[in-house]
C-alpha cells in the first residue's frame, strides 16, 4: 500500500466527526447494556422492573433495592406463582432452625404459612425436648428436635445459637438442604412467607429502623467489641436470617468467632448476636433484603407501608419463660 493510502486512513480515523460518532456509539451501547442488565436481573429474580423507590401515595416512599442492587422484597413486587414454580422445578429444600425456650405457637403457624409447597424440615433446638408438642405436619415436611445445653441467661442462648447453627449445618443440614432459615421463636406467622424470600444471603430490615437515618441505628459503638460499627447501610433484625447453607454457615462461624473474642476480652456486644450480625452484613452485603412485612411489630403506630403481615412479633416473657430453682431450669409458660 502506498503512503498516501495510510495518510487517507489516518485522516479518516482521527477526523473530529468520526471520533464524535464513535464516542456516541460507545455511549449508546453502554446505556443499552446497563438497562438490559437491570431488566434481565429483575426478570431472572421474578421481580418487577422499576425504580429504586416504591410509592403508594405522595406521603409514602421506601426503597425496593439497595445501592448494591439487592432487591428489598415488598408486597406487589413479585408473582408468588412464578417464584413457587421456579423453586419446585429446582427442587429447592429448606431447613428452618428455631431455638425454643417455651413457645410453640411459632411452629403451628409456620405449618400454615411458611414455604408452602416446598420440602421443609423444622429443627427445634431446646434443652427440654420432652416439652416439644407433637405437631402434625404436611407431606414433605418434618420436625426434628435437637437437645442443647442449658444456659443461665437468654442472652447466652441468643449468642451461642451461632455455634449451634454452624455445627448443625456441618453435621447434617448441608447434606440435605439447599437453604437454611434461622428464626427467633417469639414470633407468629400471619401470612404468606414463601419462596420469594429464598436467596443466596438474606437479611431482614428491622421494623423499628427501616425508616430511620443511620445515626439512629443501634449499632454497637463500643470500640472494644468485634461488633463495633461506626457507620452502616441498614439496621438488620436477627430474628430472621437465611440463605444457602454455605452462606449461613459462613455467617454463623464469623459471628461465633467474634463473640468468642469478645468474651475473652470481657466484652458483650450491645444487642448480642444481632450486633455481630449487623457487622457481618456490613462487610458481606446480603443478596436479598426482606421488608418489615416479614417481621412486624404491631406496637408500631405507623403501619402505612405495611399491606400484609407475614410474621408478627409475639410478646417476650423472659422472666416467665425461664426461671431457675436449685440449679434447675423451670419453664412455666407454653403456648
Amino acid at each position: 500500500m502506498t503512503l498516501s493510502f495510510f495518510k487517507l486512513l489516518f485522516s479518516i480515523l482521527f477526523h473530529p466527526y468520526f471520533l464524535l460518532s464513535i464516542n456516541a456509539l460507545c455511549i449508546f451501547w453502554y446505556f443499552y447494556y446497563l438497562i438490559l442488565y437491570q431488566f434481565v436481573y429483575f426478570k431472572m429474580n421474578n421481580l418487577k422492573f422499576g425504580t429504586d423507590v416504591k410509592s403508594t401515595n405522595s406521603a409514602v416512599s421506601f426503597q425496593t433495592r439497595t445501592s448494591w442492587r439487592a432487591p428489598i422484597i415488598w408486597e406487589g413486587m413479585f408473582d408468588p406463582k412464578v417464584f413457587d414454580q421456579k423453586h419446585i422445578q429446582e427442587n429447592s429444600t429448606v431447613a428452618l432452625t428455631v431455638f425454643a425456650v417455651g413457645r410453640f405457637t411459632f411452629l403451628m403457624s409456620a405449618e400454615q404459612h411458611f414455604m408452602l409447597g416446598l420440602p421443609v424440615t423444622y429443627y427445634v433446638f431446646t434443652d427440654l425436648p420432652d416439652k416439644v408438642p407433637n405437631i402434625t405436619v404436611a407431606p414433605q415436611r418434618s420436625l426434628k428436635v435437637m437437645q442443647i445445653s442449658k444456659h443461665n441467661r437468654w442472652q447466652d442462648i441468643s449468642m451461642m445459637r451461632m455455634k449451634t447453627i454452624s455445627e448443625a449445618i456441618e453435621l447434617e443440614l448441608r447434606h440435605l438442604f439447599r437453604y437454611v432459615f434461622c428464626f427467633d421463636v417469639d414470633q407468629e406467622f400471619k401470612g404468606r412467607f414463601g419462596s420469594e424470600a429464598l436467596g443466596d444471603s438474606v437479611a431482614l430490615l428491622h421494623a423499628h429502623y427501616y425508616k430511620a437515618k443511620e445515626p439512629a441505628f443501634t449499632y454497637d459503638r463500643n470500640v472494644k467489641s468485634k461488633a463495633f460499627m461506626k457507620t452502616g447501610d441498614y439496621y438488620y433484625h436477627a430474628a430472621i436470617f437465611g440463605g444457602t447453607w454455605e452462606n449461613v454457615k459462613h455467617l454463623a462461624d464469623a459471628c461465633y468467632l467474634n463473640i468468642l473474642e469478645d468474651k475473652l476480652n470481657d466484652v458483650e456486644a450491645l444487642w448480642h448476636d444481632e450486633s455481630h450480625l449487623n457487622k457481618y452484613f456490613w462487610i458481606h452485603k446480603p443478596s436479598k433484603l426482606l421488608s418489615p412485612e416479614y417481621c412486624w411489630d404491631k406496637h408500631i403506630g405507623d403501619k402505612s407501608d405495611i399491606h400484609i403481615f407475614r410474621l408478627v412479633w409475639a410478646p417476650k416473657h423472659y422472666n416467665t419463660l425461664r426461671t431457675w430453682q436449685n440449679g434447675q431450669t423451670i419453664t412455666t409458660e407454653y403456648s
